[in-house]
Formats: C-alpha cells, structure tokens, sequence
C-alpha cells in the first residue's frame, strides 16, 4: 500500500482552477519529485496537503489516515519545509527546535533526543546554540529539514527548498534529502521547477496547468514521450499545444 494517496483532488481560485481531478500515489521510502513550471499548482497542493487550504474536492490519505476523516492524525504524520523559511533568525537552532517539538507534545527527556538525534543527521549538532541569523542558506535549510523530522513524521514534504540557494548548496541539499530516504526510510515529496534535480529512476509527478501530465519514473516518461531527456518531455508537455490536448480525467493516470 502506498504511504500516499492522491485522490481526485480539485482546488478553485476565484477564477481560476488551480488544480483539476489530481491523482497520483507515493510509494513507501521513496524521493518523489513534483515537478512543474511556476504556476503548475505545486504549492496549491502542499497547501491542502498541510491544511493551510481547505479540501473542496477529493481526498488524500497518508498512511491511512484522511485529510477529510482524520486531519489531525494525517498531520501527525507530515514534517513540512516551505518555500520561505519559517525560522525564528533570533533564536538558536536548539530554541527552534525545541519549540517545534513542544507543539508536538513531546516531553522534556524525549525532545532532547529527538533534536539531538535530527541534528546531527543533519551534521548541525555544533551549531546548536548558534542563533539562525548567522547561520548561511544551507545550514538554515538542514536546520528546517532537521525540525520537519524532530517529531518522526513518515512523509517529510519539501516545497521548492533549494529557492536561493547557490548550485553547489542546491546540489548537496538535495543528495542529503536522497540519503534520508536510503538510509532512513524517509518518504519525501521534493516539489521543484528545476529539472536537474531529478535523477532517471526518480518517481516524477508532472504538474501543469493544474493537471498531471505525467506519472511514472523520469526515464520512463522520456520513453513514453519519444525524447532522450527529461528536459525535452518537460518542454512537450508544457508546451501550449497540450493545454488543448489534456483533459482533467487524464490526470488520473498513475504509473
């Protein structure tokens, strides 16, 4: 059974939909890539899976648990990093965690593991009692990625976090968060815009428009749609002649 289901999920702006019939599912430890243009509804979609938005119209399910039946449940099992950081930069990195922590009922003993334990997965566990401003943009990320797992969530969900950050920085973020869910069992959902940082055996969720115009593994999809890299079937299929093509049940498909 897949740690997440993706179910028939709409979401309409006044005017505008943003996200049309929504299907696809997350398998278990993997690194799963949404990926899509900026606008695609990327952000709409971790905004309802984090219940900033409310659900209009389908479901999703983590783990079992409903977005619609049990909220509280599924969010017990989500650690989320967003686009614009969160961190409290007048703080210590140990104050922002302890503080995340708190709000999940951790008590005193265990929360002191617990961030101990995620900082120094995060080879952050010396600048502990650095306050976060003088932390660069990389540490401050492995310092959010370290707070979305204190409370060992099973899905850890990642919104365009490399945003800002220089190549060398985005490249070795993202090879930590690979090897979180390889050593780890972590299951992630890495939303990007930015197409190398995609590997061929990766599962890719192709997102534009509101609709899924892909699902299945990057090589695959590159197969599929004729072209030797993800790079040409991202241009095919954002093109504008496929806005005409894709209908809202398509997006359905799953690989």
């Amino acid at each position: 059974m897949p740690l997440v289901e993706v179910d028939q999920l709409s979401h309409q702006y006044p005017g505008k939909l943003a996200l049309a019939n929504v299907c696809f599912n997350i398998e278990r430890g993997s690194f799963h890539a949404l990926l899509g243009p900026n606008g695609a509804g990327k952000s709409t979609l971790f905004a309802l899976i984090s219940r900033l938005f409310r659900v209009q119209q389908g479901d999703i399910r983590v783990n079992g648990h409903s977005l619609k039946q049990a909220p509280a449940a599924l969010l017990g099992e989500i650690g989320m990093v967003f686009q614009q950081s969160t961190l409290d930069m007048d703080l210590s990195v140990q104050q922002n965690l302890d503080y995340h922590a708190c709000l999940h009922g951790m008590a005193g003993k265990l929360r002191k593991q617990r961030i101990e334990a995620e900082l120094q997965r995060v080879e952050m566990l010396d600048a502990r009692n650095q306050k976060v401003r003088a932390l660069n943009g990389g540490h401050r990320r492995r310092v959010e990625i370290a707070r979305a797992l204190v409370h060992q969530p099973s899905l850890l969900l990642l919104d365009e976090a490399t945003v800002g950050l220089d190549p060398q920085t985005r490249a070795s973020l993202n090879q930590h968060v690979r090897s979180l869910c390889d050593q780890q069992g972590v299951t992630v959902l890495w939303s990007t815009h930015l197409i190398e940082e995609i590997q061929p055996q990766d599962p890719v969720t192709l997102l534009h428009q509101g609709q899924v115009r892909a699902n299945a593994c990057a090589a695959e999809i590159c197969r599929q749609n004729a072209v030797e890299s993800l790079v040409e079937a991202f241009t095919l299929l954002t093109s504008p002649a496929q806005k005409q093509a894709a209908q809202p049940s398509e997006s359905g498909i799953n690989a």
